[in-house]
């Protein structure tokens, strides 16, 4: 994907804010062996590739004074609460040096599933993304995984899962954790038989005892 930023002169709160007002947001380009670049990029442009998910994960044509460097997006600062992006930071990326990447997965055939088809099993995501390390030549845009074959009460781990070629998984001391897990549907349990009556005849006991007490009425 590409996109368009341009040098950012001015730097601080007070020139952000005014860049805001404008219609432009802040960001950074760091890494590699160039010092960290100022920049700044049209809101309404970043604000629609940032709903696309290949912006976040696969590497970026960024063109700046003529020039298109790849990077990768690092970091975004939302708003509390409006629709604003308020800062952006971009990784340059080197072809010659491995980088750590979360790469979203993309499941697919849980409908298809004995878990679900037969077993009515709900298919539990556990984990959405993965965190890969690779070359920026070897970096998939997704990961796909394929439950058509998910049985009852199953699960699946990473290792289940094949990855692209070059591509290792970051494990962070969790050597082979769980991506999705088929669980049974949760089914309400019916009152026993006569539950319900004894119930009923529990409630109106105090009553009758409570009508039988009252004095009765003067005529």
């Amino acid at each position: 994907m590409k996109f368009v930023a341009f040098e950012r002169a001015k730097q601080g709160t007070g020139a952000s804010r005014r860049l805001r007002i404008t219609g432009k947001t802040p960001g950074i380009v760091y890494g590699g062996e160039a010092q960290p670049q100022l920049i700044e990029i049209d809101h309404n442009a970043l604000w629609h590739a940032l709903k696309k998910e290949a912006f976040h994960s696969s590497i970026l044509e960024m063109e700046i004074a003529g020039a298109a460097t790849k990077v990768l997006l690092r970091d975004v600062q939302y708003h509390p609460f409006r629709q604003l992006v308020q800062h952006v930071d971009f990784q340059r990326v080197d072809a010659r040096t491995r980088m750590t990447v979360k790469v979203p997965l993309h499941f697919k055939g849980e409908e298809e599933s004995v878990a679900v088809k037969l077993d009515h099993n709900l298919v539990n995501h556990v984990m959405t993304e993965l965190e890969v390390s690779c070359l920026p030549a070897d970096l998939p845009e997704f990961i796909e995984v394929d439950l058509s074959g998910l049985t009852k009460n199953a699960t699946v781990h990473v290792n289940d899962i094949k990855l692209p070629k070059g591509v290792k998984f970051v494990s962070h001391g969790k050597v082979n954790p769980v991506v999705v897990s088929a669980v049974p549907p949760l089914v309400a349990e019916e009152p026993a038989a006569g539950t319900e009556g004894a119930a009923a005849e529990g409630a109106a006991a105090p009553a009758a005892k409570a009508d039988a007490k009252a004095p009765a009425k003067k005529k």
